[in-house]
């Protein structure tokens, strides 16, 4: 199925600009200008919107809710529903502690596993969508609070990890938009991704 939506999370605003959370913001970014897109604020979804057309009745549309991450379902259904895409049709972008930093992994299926954002769409938008994850752990140290850790920012040894592999996470999301979950899963979730 032609993925037609890709919702990046994250929180709007400066405090939370470079922390774990945002990571897929910052993916979905470095994906919009790689492809000369403009983000457009859209009152109507609580959200930033960019159009990226890819030939007749072949339109994608990248969203970045600014509900804050707790309540991006709202405004990833809201412009769902508009447009009609489907739930299957639909990949998110965003943090998991649970990954080590630098790695990704993509799945279909499974629960929220903690991340509110994640909760938000199932409660929303329902269950189905592709789960393009951004490895930000492991959690040190083990003992901080959950919510701590990824509304923290990455170390300046982590920060150029991430920066370092933009290009890879852009790339593996491209791979999944053009060649499908199950490809993307068969690449990608490796630990060692070639």
């Amino acid at each position: 199925m032609f993925l037609s939506l890709v919702a990046g999370l994250g929180n709007p605003g400066r405090a939370y600009e470079h922390t774990r959370h945002n990571a897929g913001w910052v993916v979905l970014d470095a994906l919009a200008k790689k492809h000369r897109l403009a983000w457009k604020r859209s009152a109507a979804f609580n959200a930033e919107v960019a159009r990226w057309d890819l030939g007749p009745n072949r339109t994608r549309w990248l969203i970045k809710p600014l509900t804050f991450m707790n309540d991006s379902g709202r405004s990833v259904s809201a412009l769902a529903r508009f447009y009609k895409i489907a739930p299957e049709a639909i990949a998110a972008v965003y943090d998991d502690l649970t990954i080590d930093l630098g790695l990704i992994k993509v799945s279909v299926t499974g629960s929220a596993g903690g991340h509110n954002g994640v909760a938000s769409l199932l409660e929303h938008v329902g269950n189905g969508f592709v789960r393009y994850r951004l490895g930000v752990g492991p959690k040190e140290p083990s003992e901080m609070d959950m919510a701590d850790f990824v509304l923290g920012k990455f170390t300046p040894e982590q920060q150029i990890i991430v920066n370092q592999k933009i290009d890879h996470y852009v790339t593996g999301l491209e791979l999944l938009l053009a060649r499908g979950p199950e490809t993307a899963m068969n690449q990608l979730n490796r630990r060692d991704p070639k």
